[in-house]
C-alpha cells in the first residue's frame, strides 16, 4: 500500500487530467479550462487510468472529481470528433469509441472507495452523468446542469439512462433527458440531483474538504462494502439484500478496524481506522 501522507500529484492524458493525492484523499482534476473541461480523447485515456489508480490503491480513502476553471464539465468536445466518426475524437469506429467511453463509466462506477463530485459552473451531458456517478453530489450556487445529448441530436450516454431513473423516478428522467433544458443549482437540489449545496465558492471548497475528510477518515473495509450493497441493492430481492449484508458483516466482524470502533466507543474517543 502506496503511502499518501505526503502531496503527491500524476499529470494524466497528456495534462487533461491531474490525480492529486494528499492524506488518502484523492482529487481526480478534469484539466481543459479553456474549453470548459469538454473531455477530449486524452481526457477520456486520462480519467480511465486516474479510475484505475484510485481504485487499485488503497491509501486513496476518498475520491473528490472537480473541474479546473470556470465549470466542472461542458461534455464530450464534439469539435474532436476524429473526422465525424464520433465519441470526441477516440480514433476508431463509432462502435470502438463508445467502447472505450463506456470503459471509462465502468471504471468509475467500480472504484470501491467514497467518491465525492465538487460541481460548479456547467455540468452538462457526459459530463452531469460523470458528476452523478459520484456517491455524493456536492454543488455551488452557479453550478448547472443539463442532459444536453438531445439539443446536440444525441440520445444519453455515460451510463445516464441508468442512473437518472435511480436519482429522480423514470418520468423525471425522460424530462431531463428528452427536453433537454438546463437547471440551477437549486433545482438540481430540489430533484435530487444534488446532495448539498453550498452558498459561495469559499463555502464550497470548506464542504468538499470536510465530507471528504470525514470518508477517508471512516473505516474503509465497511465504506467500500456499503457502497458495493447499495448499487447492487436496487437490483435484488429483500432477501437477495439480506443475504448480501449477512455475508458482508461477517467479514466485518473479523476486521481490526471493527475491533477499534468498538474499543473507541467503549474509551469515548474517536476511532482511528486503518483498513484492517
Amino acid at each position: 500500500m502506496t503511502d499518501h501522507g505526503t502531496a503527491e500529484q500524476i499529470v494524466l492524458g497528456d495534462g487533461t487530467v491531474r490525480l492529486d493525492r494528499r492524506e488518502g484523499v484523492a482529487t481526480i482534476t478534469l484539466n481543459r479550462p479553456e474549453v470548459l473541461n469538454a473531455i477530449n480523447a486524452d481526457m477520456w485515456h486520462g480519467l480511465l487510468a486516474a479510475f484505475r489508480l484510485v481504485a487499485d490503491d488503497p491509501a486513496d480513502r476518498c475520491v473528490v472529481l472537480a473541474g479546473e476553471g470556470r465549470a466542472f464539465c461542458s461534455g464530450a468536445d464534439l469539435s474532436d470528433s476524429a473526422g465525424g466518426r464520433g465519441a470526441a475524437g477516440m480514433g476508431g469506429s463509432a462502435v470502438a469509441n463508445m467502447r472505450k467511453i463506456a470503459e471509462v463509466c465502468l471504471a468509475l462506477h467500480e472504484v470501491p472507495t467514497p467518491v465525492v463530485a465538487r460541481v460548479h459552473g456547467i455540468a452538462a451531458g457526459a459530463g452531469l452523468n460523470l458528476a452523478l456517478a459520484a456517491d455524493i453530489v456536492i454543488a455551488g450556487p452557479d453550478a448547472r446542469f443539463s442532459e444536453i445529448f438531445a439539443r446536440r441530436g444525441l440520445s444519453v450516454d455515460f451510463g445516464g439512462s441508468w442512473l437518472l431513473p435511480r436519482l429522480v423516478g423514470l418520468h423525471r428522467a425522460k424530462e431531463l433527458v428528452l427536453l433537454a433544458e438546463t437547471l440551477d443549482a437549486d433545482e438540481a437540489h430540489r430533484i435530487g440531483l444534488v446532495n448539498r449545496l453550498a452558498p459561495d465558492a469559499a463555502a464550497l471548497d470548506e464542504e468538499v474538504a470536510s465530507v471528504a475528510r470525514r470518508l477517508a477518515d471512516g473505516p474503509p473495509i465497511a465504506l467500500a462494502a456499503s457502497k458495493r450493497l447499495l448499487q447492487a441493492g436496487l437490483g435484488s430481492s429483500l432477501s437477495e439484500a439480506l443475504e448480501a449484508e449477512s455475508n458482508v458483516q461477517c467479514v466485518n466482524f473479523t476486521t481490526k478496524d471493527t475491533a477499534e470502533a468498538v474499543s473507541a466507543f467503549l474509551e469515548k474517543r474517536e476511532p482511528r481506522f486503518t483498513g484492517r
